[in-house]
C-alpha cells in the first residue's frame, strides 16, 4: 500500500500592497499539517518546462490527497527539514476518475 508523509503547508494571502519592486506583498497564515502527501522527483520534461515558463528549477513534485481544499498557489511547504515554494499553478484531476488517493500535483522549488 502506498503511503505519503506529513508536510507543513504555509498558505500565503496577498495584502493588497506592493513592495519597492512593484511586486505583490504576501502575509503568511498559520501553518497547517497535511497528511499522506506523496513526494517524488520531477521528470526532465517538467524541469525544463518549468524553467522555461517561470525561470525556476523545481526540486520535487508532490501529490496532494483527494478532498484537500487548501490554497497551494503562492504557498510554502516544509518537508525533509527544508522549506519549498510552490511554483506555478497546481494541476488537478477529477476525483472520481482517479483510482488512488491523490488528485492534485504541485511543483516545488527549494528556498532554504
Amino acid at each position: 500500500m502506498i503511503k505519503g508523509i506529513d508536510v507543513v503547508l504555509i498558505e500565503r494571502t496577498p495584502t493588497g500592497k506592493k513592495d519597492d519592486f512593484n511586486m505583490e506583498v504576501f502575509e503568511e497564515n498559520e501553518p497547517v499539517i497535511i497528511h499522506n502527501v506523496l513526494v517524488g522527483s520531477p521528470t526532465s520534461e517538467e524541469i525544463v518546462n518549468t524553467l522555461n515558463l517561470y525561470g525556476k528549477k523545481i526540486d520535487y513534485v508532490i501529490a496532494v490527497p483527494k478532498g484537500d481544499n487548501h490554497k497551494w498557489e503562492n504557498s510554502r511547504v516544509k518537508f525533509f527539514g527544508r522549506t519549498f515554494e510552490v511554483v506555478g499553478i497546481p494541476t488537478m484531476g477529477i476525483e472520481e476518475n482517479i483510482p488512488l488517493c491523490w488528485n492534485k500535483k504541485v511543483k516545488v522549488e527549494a528556498i532554504e
